[in-house]
């Protein structure tokens, strides 16, 4: 009988959650409701020396605002929990005695300068990576090298120790990754990992395998930096006698920086000036500061768009697909194996995208807003009106009062370079005339009957229209280029259209 499909996301609290993160949260969404399953999110705390405050909230909420809500987490617990690996502590030594007692584990005693004398000798003899291993492990100090009554008297006594995995010599590691393909590794490469630490706590390899058995995880969807560990994690279920339910795994391709040297990282964000958290992080520690996808204006739709195309295609030329969409699309045999690119400027295009297929209503909400931050005020109507003619020049929601305030705002100065090549006598001429015959005007002011007034001035004193028009843009808005001119007239309304042109003609001298 075929298991319900479940995946999970599994973070740990260290910091921001990194776009690469946000990817793996994404990818495992997608194919559990492709698959008809659960998505479920652990917290995975087991080194509370890099818990950081605050991480766990920013986890959720980066979640939320992307609309991949787990269907089970610490907030919203099914019958799987506790969901955060530190209140699931008292039961993984179970487990590690368990393999104790089966013979693929044993207690270590070694001291840490001990370690490092091991380390030293290993690479004063030339051993390009010194581990403790099959090899090595028989010159140290642990269960397998002790009389039994020794250890028994250690163990008694309260002498710290872990608990590390016996790796067998010589045995040859089959892993069938669903991107990858067949990976194979032989097993005197390994290390005798530790899988409990000295203070009680399971390391990631040993707790990450309890709990993916007890949530009954069907399928693991994770980065390609777990890669390495896998070998050791199917040993692990194979020692455990779980391979009959042994979660299927697929490493995602690592996303690199934009000239595709290297993995994509923070410095690389701060370099470039684009971010590559989710959301705004403040490092409680240092302070440090790092801007987010939302607080830089990306929607999150076309966010998630994005990054579900970095290292997955629908195999066609599609590229604009909402959340159902992607879902009904996405498959695990459509991920590339090789690092993708990260295009800052893919992204914006992204969200020029979205930000052009919203409503006008939607947008003048955005609008709105951004005009009461300033104090000042705008009704839903014209707000609306103006999203209509700016939208299509934004690329955030922002762009829209940025580059849109001389709409609600009359221009105080005007552009020096426009001016000194533009503004002459020809313009004063026809504006003049343009402000006239507004003024005696009883008609509403509309596109069409702005533009058919204006030609009227320019024909009047037989000047060209186009030879004025990049002058009068000046006057009303006090720049050289923007939205279509007679839909910025008709939105301002002729009161204030005379009022800028008045205030133009007084203030821009002509050039001699």
């Amino acid at each position: 009988m075929n298991r319900e499909v479940r995946v999970r996301f599994a973070p740990s609290p260290t910091g921001a959650l990194h776009i690469g993160g946000v990817r793996t949260a994404l990818y495992n969404y997608l194919f559990a409701r492709k698959m008809g399953g659960k998505f479920l999110l652990r917290i995975e705390d087991t080194d509370q020396t890099r818990f950081v405050p605050g991480a766990e909230e920013y986890i959720k909420e980066a979640l939320d605002w992307l609309g991949i809500a787990p269907d089970e987490s610490p907030w919203n617990p099914g019958a799987c929990g506790p969901y955060r690996q530190s209140e699931r502590k008292p039961m993984y030594m179970q487990y590690a005695l368990d393999l104790v007692e089966k013979g693929h584990a044993y207690y270590a005693f070694d001291t840490s300068e001990e370690l490092d004398a091991m380390r030293e000798r290993l690479t004063a003899a030339r051993v390009v990576s010194p581990q403790y291993n099959s090899i090595t492990r028989t010159q140290m100090k642990n269960s397998l090298t002790l009389p039994e009554d020794e250890v028994k008297a250690r163990l008694a006594s309260g002498e710290p120790y872990v608990i590390r995995i016996k790796i067998p010599r010589k045995e040859e590691v089959r892993l069938n990754d669903m991107i990858r393909g067949w990976v194979m590794v032989h097993s005197n490469t390994l290390d005798d990992k530790v899988l409990m630490k000295s203070d009680g706590m399971p390391t990631y390899h040993l707790a990450n395998i309890v709990d993916d058995h007890l949530m009954g995880i069907t399928h693991v969807i994770r980065g390609e930096e777990w890669l390495p560990s896998a070998p050791l994690h199917v040993l692990l279920y194979k020692y455990f006698g779980w391979e009959d339910t042994m979660p299927q795994f697929a490493h995602l391709p690592l996303l690199l920086k934009p000239d595709g040297n290297g993995k994509l990282s923070k410095r690389d964000a701060d370099k470039h000036g684009f971010p590559v958290f989710p959301m705004d992080w403040t490092d409680p520690n240092s302070g440090d500061k790092a801007i987010g996808f939302r607080e830089a204006g990306y929607l999150p739709d076309a966010f998630l768009n994005f990054l579900a195309f970095l290292g997955w295609n629908p195999g066609d030329h599609r590229e604009i697909f909402n959340l159902d969409e992607l879902i009904e699309a996405f498959s695990i045999e459509r991920i590339g194996k090789s690092g993708t690119k990260f295009d800052i400027n893919k992204a914006k295009w992204y969200n020029e995208q979205y930000l052009r297929n919203k409503s006008d209503e939607e947008l003048a909400s955005y609008l709105i807003a951004d005009v009461e931050k300033e104090g000042l005020s705008v009704a839903a109507d014209k707000a609306a009106q103006i999203a209509a003619i700016m939208k299509e020049r934004a690329t955030f929601p922002a762009d829209l009062w940025r580059e849109g305030r001389f709409m609600l705002v009359a221009p105080t100065h005007f552009d020096e370079t426009v001016a000194s090549k533009k503004w002459n006598q020809e313009a004063v001429t026809v504006l003049t005339t343009y402000k006239n015959k507004l003024e005696v005007s009883q008609e509403v002011l509309t596109p069409e009957s702005a533009k058919a007034l204006l030609e009227a001035a320019a024909t009047e004193n037989e000047i060209k229209f186009g030879k004025v028009m990049q002058a009068v843009r000046l006057a009303v808005t006090g720049v050289g280029a923007g939205p279509d001119l007679m839909a910025v007239f008709a939105i301002i309304g002729k009161d204030e259209l005379i009022k800028r042109i008045a205030f133009a003609l007084d203030t821009l001298q002509v050039q001699s």
